[in-house]
Formats: structure tokens, sequence, C-alpha cells
């Protein structure tokens, strides 16, 4: 089984995730004080086909950001950990989602490289996804999961008009890149170096 448990502690937050690549998505626990990040969380774990137990409390009474941050720093270590040495994933993964008028591209790869492409044209309507949860949290999760997971990952919002359904439609395509890429496929390192 390929599972993965990581704990961080700093005066901002504390967080708590173990990941099991190899779940099914139905069997996660996700207890965080910020409801959107929750509800994406829960999107990862059930598009994504991985269970997920993520516990998170921070200081939300200052703004959302730490937590959405260092949530997303932990599951992201806490993936690299459970992928290994990546031996036998097929190590690419994309998607297109679309949410009612919103459509997005994920396009994961497992390179053991960090790098974040976030092609989201905002506009005033979509300035916040929630009253106390801006857009701009969602680019700040996927370059906080990308660094520690050592993962490159493009994301391209295609179209798309309400925040709620772009977030979600990129959270959804994310997932299903994400159950894409860590899918096993053979026995060998994915990579012409012989390591990632």
């Amino acid at each position: 089984m390929r599972v993965a448990t990581i704990t961080r502690t700093t005066k901002e937050t504390n967080v708590a995730v173990t990941v099991n690549l190899d779940g099914d998505g139905t069997h996660s626990r996700i207890e965080t004080p910020v409801g959107f990040l929750s509800h994406m969380l829960d999107v990862i774990a059930r598009h994504g086909r991985v269970d997920l137990d993520v516990v998170s409390t921070g200081d939300t009474h200052i703004d959302y950001h730490h937590t959405v941050e260092d949530t997303a720093l932990v599951l992201g270590e806490a993936f690299a950990q459970a992928l290994g040495d990546k031996r036998g994933i097929r190590r690419f993964g994309h998607a297109y989602v679309p949410l009612d008028e919103a459509l997005a591209r994920v396009v994961v790869d497992f390179a053991g490289r960090p790098y974040l492409v976030f092609e989201v044209p905002i506009d005033r309507e979509m300035l916040l996804i929630h009253k106390d949860f801006p857009f701009a949290l969602v680019e700040e999760f996927f370059k906080s999961f990308a660094n520690k997971c050592a993962c490159n990952i493009h994301v391209d919002l295609i179209r798309g008009r309400n925040g709620h359904h772009a977030a979600e439609s990129i959270f959804k395509a994310f997932a299903i890149a994400l159950r894409e890429a860590k899918a096993v496929v053979g026995s060998d390192i994915p990579s012409t170096k012989g390591v990632i």
C-alpha cells in the first residue's frame, strides 16, 4: 500500500495528513475550519480515488491563507512520500472538467521538479469564491502542493465566469489528473534518467 502520514505544527497552523494512494476515495475524514477547502479536499479524494485523512486548524481569525497554504504543503509532502521512488507509475496525467459555464484543464507530471503554471484570468466577478475565500488561495494551494510534492502542474481555466464553478472545475480536473498520473502501469521508473 502506498500510504504516508505527515504532520506540521507552526505558530499559525496545525496540520495532520494521511494519504492512501491505493484507496477508492470513499474512506476519508476531512476536518478543516475552512469550508471551501474541506469541500475541495473531498473532491480530490473522491475524483482522485485516494483516501485522505486531513485534520487542520489555523489562525482563521486572521484569514484563511495560512490554513490553506499549510494544508496543501502537508498534502503535497504526503503524496511525495506515498509515491516513493515512483516505480511503475504512469507519471503523467491530464483532465478536462466542465462545471456549468466553467471548463478547466489540468496536467500533472510527477517529475521530481516543482513547477506551477496557473493560467486563470480573473475578473471582478471571480475575485471571491466565498466572502472569506479569495480566488488567489486556489493558486496558493496548487503552488504549495507542487513545491512539496515536487511535481509539475499546469492549470488552465479555458472559460468561466462564476468563481465557485471555476475553482471546483480546476480541483476536479486536478483530482482526475492525479488519479491518472499515480496509476501503476508497469514496474520501471518512468524516466530516461532511471530516477525521478
